[in-house]
């Protein structure tokens, strides 16, 4: 048999973290993925699926301390189906995903933006404020020709429909 999930998408929510009573990280979070596809009309729809995804272990404070809401990611697990009884009595039952692997996709600078804005609009207990820091000066020493600039980072714009999966 096999069971795997391999999903990319949007964090719907910031990531809840506990800890079990024998102290294994547990994260739960939802997540949004959305397929564009043409109808037998021949109009282009779009469909999105929100889907609830576990981490455990260091993945969960990995992600807890990197992702928040909005966060692009992919992740690979397992699917499985969570059983319970409402607090009316009845059964009640949901599949989600329990992540093995997982791959932030958002660029250094989108997550530090959404820190930065995280840090001011919610500040919770785990959050640490950004400390501003002084820009280098050069000693007037040096001719400004020997500046020394961060090296330029090309970025990658990948479209979801280039995505093999």
């Amino acid at each position: 048999m096999f069971n795997k999930v391999i999903l990319v998408g949007n964090l719907t929510r910031d990531i809840e973290l506990r800890y079990s009573s024998s102290g294994v990280a547990i994260a739960k979070v939802g997540i949004a993925t959305n397929r564009r596809f043409k109808s037998a009309t021949g109009e282009m729809k779009d469909e999105t699926m929100f889907i609830d995804l576990t981490f455990f272990g260091r993945t969960a404070e990995i992600a807890n301390q990197y992702l928040r809401k909005g966060s692009k990611v992919l992740v690979e697990g397992r699917l499985i189906l969570e059983q319970w009884v409402g607090a009316d009595g009845t059964k009640r039952s949901r599949h989600s995903v329990t992540v093995e692997n997982m791959q932030m996709l958002d660029s250094k600078s989108d997550s530090m933006q959404q820190q930065s804005s995280y840090d001011m609009s919610a500040a919770n207990s785990y959050s640490q404020p950004q400390q501003p820091t002084a820009a280098p000066q050069t000693p007037p020493s040096q001719p400004s020709s020997l500046q020394q600039s961060e090296p330029k980072i090309p970025e990658i714009d990948i479209d979801e429909d280039d995505i093999p999966f």
